[in-house]
């Protein structure tokens, strides 16, 4: 797989009826490799070794109803009182990071309600805090570490 803007992680893979298969510790089982996969995967151990995110509060391919329709967000972090506060939206690395991602990940943020936003295609990665008392998304220079962001005051739904 394609070499990422992240620090190198160590992950499990394997060739299963032909196709690779990386293991996601917090799913705990074998998924498909695919690139937007490789990236998630990143993510997640970014998260959890940089940023210090407990796995159990990490959720991934959650699924959530919006107008009606079937979403999924890639990851959803919690704080310890089981309220959301990041959601994660990967792209596979060929795919650019564009307004269209952003609008995307706001409108899964407008029924969840996090404070912080991450966007990555494994190459850029592009941080946001949610401004809910002034409506505004402003971006941020890096991602605060768990112990900051779980602080962070949550919008009631």
């Amino acid at each position: 797989m394609q070499r990422l803007n992240f620090q190198q992680y160590q992950f499990s893979i394997e060739n299963r009826l032909q196709k690779k298969v990386i293991f996601d510790n917090i799913r705990k089982k074998f998924v498909p490799l695919t690139p937007e996969e490789w990236v998630r995967q990143h993510v997640v151990s970014f998260l959890t070794v940089e940023k210090h995110f407990p796995a159990g509060l990490l959720s991934l391919e959650r699924q959530l109803i919006l107008n009606g329709l079937n979403k999924r967000t890639d990851i959803v972090a919690y704080n310890k009182l089981a309220e959301p506060v990041l959601i994660v939206e990967c792209k596979a690395p060929e795919v650019p990071v564009t307004k269209k991602v952003f609008e995307q990940i706001a409108r899964y943020n407008l029924k969840l309600k996090v404070p912080f936003l991450m966007v990555s295609n494994g190459i850029n990665h592009y941080y946001c805090f949610a401004d809910w008392k002034n409506n505004k998304i402003n971006f941020i220079e890096s991602l605060p570490p768990f112990n900051e962001i779980e602080n962070t005051v949550v919008v009631e739904n």
